[in-house]
């Protein structure tokens, strides 16, 4: 069974965190809420109180087969400072393994250099913090291992692009009718 891990800080935006939970797992994939604020319980950007499935510092972090990083303020900021998750996601960069982040998060790649040259989107307001990324227009982009979305409104869109690249077209067009998308 293929795993993501979905990394929460305080302030994520709930929307795009649960959303692509609920997708994968409903796609057979062993989707996995981390904390990395050293608490199971971590508060969204509005309020909502989620209860993470693992702290960061508990797991294994690169026994998943993709890492996903939800946006939201001030979570994308806390994202971007936390060491523990920058070594995790330049580890998961240099094997080449599947990275998403959606809304402000792809900020975090672009400032630690991954977007150079690729095809990315985020939030607008955004697009500076891509260093080096080619702007894209769409509602999800995936470049090489990358894949890039907008923001809330787009989270279903993005969570059925993590599962087509995981397990397959015809699991998400499954998906996508069986949700009447």
């Amino acid at each position: 069974m293929k795993r993501v891990n979905i990394y929460l800080a305080e302030g994520f935006e709930e929307i795009e965190a649960v959303t692509a939970v609920d997708v994968l797992r409903r796609a057979g994939v062993e989707a996995a809420m981390i904390s990395i604020t050293g608490s199971r319980e971590v508060k969204g950007a509005h309020g909502i109180k989620i209860t993470a499935d693992e702290l960061l510092e508990n797991i294994d972090n690169f026994a998943a087969d993709m890492l996903v990083l939800p946006g939201g303020m001030p979570g994308t900021k806390h994202l971007g400072e936390h060491e523990g998750l920058r070594r995790v996601i330049l580890g998961f960069a240099e094997k080449g393994k599947l990275i998403g982040a959606i809304c402000a998060a792809p900020s975090v790649l672009g400032k630690l250099g991954l977007l150079d040259k690729r095809k990315a989107v985020c939030y607008p307001g955004f697009e500076k913090e891509l260093r080096g990324a080619v702007i894209g227009d769409e509602a999800v982009i995936t470049d090489g291992s990358y894949t890039t979305s907008k923001g809330p409104g787009t989270a279903i869109y993005f969570a059925l692009r993590l599962v087509e690249l995981l397990v397959g077209r015809g699991t998400a067009e499954k998906l996508k009718e069986g949700m009447m998308i």
